[in-house]
């Protein structure tokens, strides 16, 4: 076991963790790995498809080709994000989906014009994210550490609320009127006291296998209480074949200045979701070697989101709650993203695997992602402390968080204001991220005067 631990990883792996960014774990381990992150991420990615098709009225069929799509799509862009081919991707293990910050945007594309606006505007507006990322070494003033730091706590804090939901039956649960009750929380709160437990653990099989573990057990305890029902699989569905442009593309320059206002403040959000990945994966967060890095995540993200447009899905950009993930396992391994992408194509090419996937209920997944969550947060965090907190630091953080959680806190305070700018502003970590963006740099300016 000893010989086997020595042989696959590197000298340099930092400090807590068990495998490194360049080692390469033996199979069983990083299909374990590989595992927990695809538990951890798969409701993520059918969740913004199946919301968007609601919005829009579509058929049961192409609902299911949507769904299909976006785990297709996902799998590539993670490839390409992990394995960096050429100048596009971080190099680093960085899962990818459609973010919940597109749905608003995308849905008024849909209404305007169709799945084709929708499309059209997904390629069109990827344009304004690859510009960013060819750029941003000359915004090194404007997106700071401080800034991408303060980014990703909004993100971390922002995904708590989703967490909490989970656990408490989810949206589903509260139209039944048994939103948190004992059975709910008491399954959430099984699933988190058996990651925490075999977390600690000093094998690393077991830490590694923490979310599995829970999730397992969690799963099989619900089975047992009747929470899981088999027979609501009426149909396992056929092959899924990718066909680029299959509902036809259309550009609506409305819906393509809205979408890409959402790039840009994705951008920001790849930018420090890179930044905790790579703290977390004991590499530079400043310097050259850093800002390749990001920015190559950042091309990524456009180019990955143009793919989606032509392979009918939506934009993507990279999960935050696989930072946390790497966290608790103790595996920063890009190799292992390889496997994560394998299994996103094959799910989105067989969708019925994907559905005994989507029975697992709520509170179960809550459960693990709650701490996640949580610990996407405390990564936001410890990159704040790193930096020289004075007066100006601390105005910034202060007004970005008083803005980001204000509106998560009372979304009611955006009611008067136009769809559009409601469905742009209303996400905390956008408000967030714009306000410590400007706030960064005016203040730095005010300072020089």
């Amino acid at each position: 076991m000893v010989k086997e631990i020595t042989d696959t990883t590197s000298n340099s792996t930092p400090q807590g963790l068990i495998y490194g960014l360049e080692d390469r774990p033996p199979l069983r381990d990083a299909i374990f790995a590989a595992l927990q992150h695809l538990l951890a991420i798969f409701v993520a990615i059918i969740t913004p498809p199946l919301i968007i098709a609601g919005a829009l009225n579509l058929d049961l069929s192409t609902t299911g080709f949507l769904v299909s799509m976006s785990l297709f799509v996902s799998g590539l862009a993670t490839f390409i994000q992990c394995r960096r081919v050429g100048p596009v991707g971080c190099g680093l293990l960085c899962v990818q989906g459609t973010s919940f910050s597109f749905i608003g945007p995308i849905i008024a594309a849909g209404m305007a014009g169709g799945l084709p606006a929708v499309f059209g505007a997904t390629i069109a507006g990827s344009v304004v994210e690859m510009l960013v990322s060819r750029v941003l070494k000359f915004m090194r003033n404007i997106i700071t550490p401080l800034v991408s730091g303060i980014v990703v706590t909004l993100i971390g804090l922002s995904l708590v609320r989703v967490g909490i939901t989970a656990c408490g039956g989810g949206e589903a649960a509260k139209a039944a009127g048994t939103f948190g009750s004992f059975e709910h929380i008491g399954l959430a709160a099984l699933v988190l006291v058996l990651i925490i437990f075999f977390n600690r653990s000093s094998n690393h099989y077991l830490r590694m296998s923490s979310i599995v573990i829970g999730l397992t057990v969690g799963y099989i305890v619900s089975y047992i209480l009747g929470l899981v029902n088999f027979s609501d699989i009426q149909d396992f569905g056929s092959l899924n074949i990718p066909v680029p442009f299959r509902f036809g593309v259309t550009f609506n320059i409305s819906s393509i200045i809205s979408m890409g206002l959402v790039y840009l403040i994705t951008a920001i959000e790849a930018y420090g979701d890179i930044t905790a990945n790579s703290l977390i994966s004991g590499q530079p967060v400043e310097g050259e070697k850093f800002m390749k890095r990001a920015s190559g995540g950042i091309l990524a993200d456009g180019v990955n989101s143009m793919l989606a447009g032509i392979f009918n899905s939506f934009p993507n950009s990279i999960f935050a709650q696989n930072n946390g993930m790497i966290q608790l396992t103790g595996v920063a391994s890009r190799y292992v993203g390889y496997f994560i992408a394998g299994m996103l194509v094959f799910l989105g090419l067989f969708p019925a695997v994907g559905l005994i996937f989507s029975l697992m209920p709520e509170p179960v997944l809550g459960g693990a992602t709650l701490l996640m969550f949580g610990t996407v947060a405390a990564a936001g965090l410890r990159i704040i402390a790193s930096q020289k907190i004075n007066r100006k630091a601390t105005l910034v953080i202060a007004i970005s968080f008083s803005f980001g959680l204000g509106v998560e806190l009372v979304p009611e305070i955006l009611s008067q204001l136009p769809d559009s700018i409601r469905s742009i502003f209303s996400s905390g970590i956008t408000t967030g991220g714009l306000v410590a963006i400007l706030t960064n740099a005016i203040i730095r300016i005010k300072e020089e005067e």
